[in-house]
């Protein structure tokens, strides 16, 4: 039985040779080998791999050469998106310790076969003007911050790593608490004192009450420059906004609800009032798994437009990627799914990434897992490697 096994090994080898010099690719199906004890000895199938490895490595160094001669796409793009600021120093007029300049594109994103787009995306952390309920992977990242929305911004500015922070004063919605306008401007204070970084200031929604909460903000912190928002359609009762925002010196956001000629007529209703440097524009950002194909198509037919001349789309775009926490795939606790501390954070990272390449400027975020993946990866679409890939395992040691 022992020559009957050694001589089937060499006849196994023998074949094996034979297969390899006669094949480029060798796959076995419906493969069964029994036995107790086998031993196969390849030391001559180098004298076979290393010929068709130098092969392979000439194959790819002519691959290069012809990728090398190929012409270089042209993206033939006329016209320039406007760039925005927000936030102004003390020199400005304000009282923050930076700025931040958003827009200036001359190209789609990324398209460094083309042009250099000059002014990165940027993110703002989300902060709520009273403790909402929120899905417990966020809950647990905020902590007590969540119930002083001055150290909320601070956790993400000093902790997070955001840009500037979004103040949402919803609790001034009459349908939830009812917050007097007052009481709101307290907190937009507490929040300029807390963080020196640029600051975007949102309503609730209720078309009476933003009116009044809005244009009160924007007189009681003149010279700002905040990023005031939103202005909606039918945008001729927001007018006040975009007017109050035009004395004051700040800047307004645009909000329409996915479609392209909706936002080309709210936009040209605010450029009669403010010039292009003050609005931004928010085509709203359907969240992974809810639309996100249908926003992103939205958003990239805009900016195209923009580049190609379409003065009333001109205009840098956000991206309220909270959204993303709205889908319940993201927070729901169902075991088949995996880890929610996971799936959330990464079901908002997606969202916004999707809508990156799509051409947005600034991302409202939360979970701050997404912000430093989208951070990160923003800095090396831009040619910035100083930020060290973490392995997929590692991901949550980020915390």
């Amino acid at each position: 039985m022992g020559t009957r096994r050694k001589d089937l090994g060499e006849s196994f080898l023998e074949w094996l040779l034979k297969l390899l010099s006669e094949s480029e690719e060798i796959e076995f199906e419906d493969f069964n080998l029994e036995a107790s004890e086998f031993q196969l000895d390849v030391t001559g199938i180098a004298s076979i791999v290393k010929p068709m490895l130098e092969a392979a490595k000439s194959m790819e160094a002519r691959a290069i050469e012809l990728i090398e001669e190929l012409p270089k796409p042209e993206a033939m793009f006329t016209n320039r998106i406007a760039e925005v600021r927000i936030g102004a120093t003390r020199s400005e007029g304000g009282s923050r310790g930076r700025v931040i300049v958003i827009g200036g594109e001359v190209t789609m994103p990324f398209y460094s076969f083309s042009a250099l787009n000059p002014n990165p995306p940027v993110v703002s952390g989300d902060v709520f003007d009273w403790k909402l309920p929120l899905p417990k992977p966020l809950r647990d990242s905020f902590g007590d911050a969540m119930d002083d929305p001055a150290e909320w911004a601070k956790l993400y500015i000093d902790k997070f790593d955001a840009d500037m922070v979004t103040v949402e004063l919803t609790s001034t919605d009459p349908s939830i608490r009812d917050t007097p306008v007052r009481e709101a401007v307290k907190v937009v204070e507490n929040v300029l004192q807390a963080v020196d970084s640029p600051v975007m200031v949102g309503g609730s929604g209720d078309p009476v009450k933003d009116v009044e909460l809005l244009t009160e903000v924007a007189a009681i912190f003149e010279g700002e420059r905040l990023l005031l928002s939103s202005i909606p359609s039918p945008e001729d009762r927001f007018k006040p906004i975009a007017e109050a925002a035009k004395r004051y010196g700040h800047n307004v956001v645009a909000w329409a609800s996915l479609d392209i000629n909706l936002q080309r007529d709210l936009d040209r209703a605010i450029l009669n009032v403010l010039p292009p440097e003050r609005i931004v524009i928010d085509p709203t950002s359907a969240p992974l798994g809810y639309g996100i194909e249908y926003a992103f198509s939205v958003m990239e037919r805009i900016r195209i437009a923009g580049l190609m001349g379409d003065r009333e789309l001109a205009l840098p775009m956000l991206s309220g990627t909270s959204n993303a926490w709205g889908a319940r795939e993201a927070w729901l606790k169902t075991p088949e799914l995996g880890p929610r501390e996971v799936r959330g954070p990464l079901w908002e990272a997606i969202t916004a990434l999707t809508f990156l390449l799509a051409g947005c400027d600034l991302f409202i975020m939360m979970h701050p897992l997404a912000i430093k993946t989208v951070k990160q990866t923003i800095s090396w679409l831009y040619g910035r490697w100083d930020t060290p890939a973490k392995a997929i395992p590692n991901w949550l040691e980020e915390m």
